[in-house]
């Protein structure tokens, strides 16, 4: 079956698997090729392939949808990391967190600012009004 993953900035993985395991809101499972049609609304977690000569494939993804049709399989998530072996999947993950923490500690401050200056003019506003 076809392995398909996109996030919002591009396609991490198309490839040719013999089967995808994730965690899925109901729990853990594995798709076969044989499988039913399904859709399934992934967890945070690890998603995992194993090609037709027995290697395995690991991507740690944020939730997302993941979507069966006859020998398609797709994936839709917000941010997918890929990786060869579990350790260096988790140091890639936790560098990836520290990054997107320092981009919303940026993001906060860079708000608190633009209300600190929509409450100046507010305040100029009144002081003016009552002039």
């Amino acid at each position: 079956m076809r392995l398909v993953v996109h996030t919002p900035a591009r396609t991490i993985v198309d490839e040719t698997v013999s089967a995808v395991g994730a965690d899925g809101t109901h729990g853990t499972f594995t798709m076969l090729p044989r499988h039913l049609d399904h859709a399934v609304l992934l967890e945070a977690g690890i998603l995992s392939f194993r090609h037709d000569d027995g290697s395995e494939g690991l991507l740690a993804v944020d939730g997302g949808v993941l979507v069966k049709v006859g020998d398609d399989v797709r994936v839709a998530t917000p941010r997918a990391i890929p990786g060869d072996r579990l350790e260096a999947l988790r140091e890639a993950v936790a560098k990836e967190l520290r990054t997107l923490d320092e981009h919303q500690r940026a993001s906060r401050a860079a708000l608190a600012r633009v209300e600190g200056h929509v409450l100046e003019s507010v305040f100029e506003f009144e002081a003016d009004d009552d002039a």
